[in-house]
Formats: structure tokens, sequence, C-alpha cells
């Protein structure tokens, strides 16, 4: 869906328009987008959150920013990868425009998952604790989701179909759509007008995620294990995002199936067995230590004092000290090498000392007025 500068937006029922420019400003030949500046401001916020709360998870600042750059550049891939996957037709004839993402068209579960597995290698690279990682993670992330869904405002996308509440929203943009997309939409079971208003679904969407950070920063010092926040964030905007997928008119389908309603029940479902099994664990150990959260280990809290990562200039004195090591190692082989003497010419060498030895023997004994074999038998009577 393109839209034009200087678009109209409307809310009927409560007086209000707005006329919505999708260009913040230029420099020179550079153009910057409303839609780039917001979600820059959405990842500011999430990774300010996580760095707030850093502590509170036994993770070290530094490798943490490390490990949520990484992620968020996965995130926009995956984001974009997934979109672009499930609506090809918009792309197959411009690939080009793939690359065009100011112009709107991510899928949240596509950066999800591509965020995921990023974050997973990162976390290995840097050494950081996965599970408390993903915790400190989805207060931050949800956060930016709530701020981040404001770039659908100024692009006039991700709405619902028709509402009589007087929150409803109308534009030409909303209503071209609404025209080219009926035949779908009606296939859909979902009787549109494009005449009418229509939900505001993003605006749902970020209350419902304003509503999730909230629950999660105020739960975060209770959490009784690591990961807990992770599964109550995929079921809390699972729950939410499988009601307000059903009113959007611009789903990405599989048939007829909403990929990302599908997905969203099956993250509810899945987050909620695991909290119950893994709570039931807990309740039936009977103990306090039993999945001590992370943080309260001998390892979170020597990261949290500082002495469990090496610091830069302690690991090249330790790398300095093992090359010192082995230099001197090597020294002393190399020397114990030049003076060992082969058992050939050490028995070579043997017997004239021996044969030195037993001279100076026999000459001392002499001295000393002690007979010799060979005077002893001269004394003999013949």
């Amino acid at each position: 869906m393109v839209i034009f500068m200087g678009e109209t937006l409307a809310f009927p029922g409560l007086g209000l328009e707005y006329t919505l420019n999708r260009v913040a400003f230029t420099i020179g030949p550079v153009t910057i987008y409303w839609y780039g500046i917001i979600i820059a401001l959405a990842f500011l916020a999430g990774i300010s959150y996580a760095l707030y709360r850093v502590k509170s998870f036994g993770l070290d600042g530094d490798r943490v920013i490390d490990v949520v750059i990484g992620g968020a550049i996965g995130g926009i891939i995956g984001a974009r990868i997934y979109y672009v996957a499930f609506s090809w037709d918009q792309f197959k004839d411009d690939p080009i425009r793939i690359f065009m993402t100011w112009q709107g068209g991510i899928a949240i579960y596509g950066g999800i998952i591509g965020a995921f597995l990023a974050g997973l290698l990162m976390c290995k690279i840097r050494g950081v604790k996965f599970l408390p990682m993903l915790d400190l993670a989805v207060g931050g992330m949800i956060l930016g989701q709530a701020i981040g869904r404001w770039g659908n405002f100024v692009n006039i996308e991700a709405f619902g179909g028709n509402t009589t509440l007087p929150w409803g929203m109308t534009s030409p943009a909303i209503t071209n759509y609404l025209s080219e997309h009926m035949k779908g939409l009606n296939a859909l079971h979902m009787e549109i007008d494009p005449t009418l208003p229509v939900h505001p679904t993003f605006l749902y969407e970020s209350i419902w995620c304003l509503l999730g950070f909230i629950a999660i920063a105020l739960y975060t010092n209770r959490r009784r294990f690591d990961g807990e926040l992770l599964l109550i964030y995929t079921a809390w905007y699972g729950l939410g995002r499988s009601v307000i997928e059903g009113l959007r008119t611009d789903s990405l389908l599989l048939g007829t199936i909403r990929i990302s309603q599908l997905v969203a029940v099956l993250c509810v479902l899945g987050a909620l067995v695991a909290w119950v099994t893994v709570r039931s664990k807990i309740h039936r150990s009977a103990d306090p230590d039993y999945l001590r959260l992370y943080v309260e280990t001998e390892e979170g809290q020597s990261i949290l004092a500082g002495t469990f990562y090496p610091k830069k200039g302690e690991k090249k004195a330790v790398a300095q000290e093992e090359s010192a090591e082995t230099a001197s190692t090597s020294e002393h082989a190399e020397s114990a090498g030049e003076t060992a003497v082969p058992a050939g010419e050490a028995e070579e060498l043997a017997g004239p000392a021996e044969e030195k030895e037993s001279g100076e023997e026999s000459q001392t004994q002499e001295a000393a007025g002690e007979p010799s074999e060979a005077s002893e038998e001269e004394d003999k009577p013949l």
C-alpha cells in the first residue's frame, strides 16, 4: 500500500482530523521517514529499559548491548523475510522493493524468530546466559512494540475492518485499499464498506503491549525461575494478537488461515503448558534452590561484582604470561636436547673415566702405604 505525502486521516466519531506526511525531513538526497524515526525510538527505549534492569538478571551490561544489537539486526532481517515470504506476489515483479523497509511491511513473528536465533548466537559468542538474557530482553521488546506500532499510524496501515465505535478512523488511502482487496476480505467472511470508518488495530496492539510491559516490569522481581518472563510475554502478546489479528484487513494468509493468528494461539497454549509444568515441578520439589535464579547463583553474583569476566588489560597480561611460559618451556627443552649425550657415547666416555678413577685410586693407596695387588704378589714366597 503506497501512501502519498499529505495524506488525511480522520476520526469522525471524535471530530479529529490529521494531515500526515510520511517524510520527516531530508538531508540533501537522503530522505528521513517518520516510520524509521519511530522504530529507532522504540529500539532506544527497549535497550534503555534493558540496561536499567540488567543487574536484576545477573548479567553484564556491555555484553548485553552486544547481544541486543545482534538480536535487533537479526530481528529486522527475520521480520522482513517473513513478510516477503508470505507476500511474494507484492514483490515478485519488483524485487528491489524487498529492501524498502521504510515503506512498511515487516512481520513481528518473523522478527521474534530472527532476534531469537541471532541472540542465541551472540550469547554463545559473548558468554551470556541465554534464559536470563531472554527474560531481560522481553521487557524491552514489548515496550519497543508499544512504541513501534505508531509507525503504522504514520503510514496509515495495520488497520481493521469496519466499526461503529467512536474511535473508528478513515482516509482516502484506507478507502482505496479496502476497495482493492474487497474480494479477498469477503473470502475471510469480512463484510466491508470502504466508505465507513475502520478499527485502528495498531492502536489496540500498542495499548495491549504497553499493559504487558507494565505487567512484566512489576513482576520482574517476583519471578521464580529463569525463562518465566519469556513465557509471560509469549502468552500475553499471543493472547492479544490472536484477537486483534482477527480484526485486521492486511493479514498474511496461508489459504484462508491468518498465519499470525494461528501462531499466536499456538504460542499462548505452549507458554501456558510450559509455565504450569515448571511451576508444578518447583512445587513438588519443595526445594527453594530448585531452578534457582541465575542472578542468585555464585556466577551471577561474580558477574555483578565484576570479577567473572577478565578485563581487557587482564586478558592481555594473561596472554603475555602464557606466551612467556611457553617460550621458557621451549627454551628448557632445547637446552636439555643440546646437553643430552647419546647412550653409545656415554658408554664410551664411561670406560676411560672408570680406568682413570681406578688408576687414581691405586696411586692414592700407594701414597697411603697400603699395598696394592701387585706389591702383595711380590711379597709372596716363591
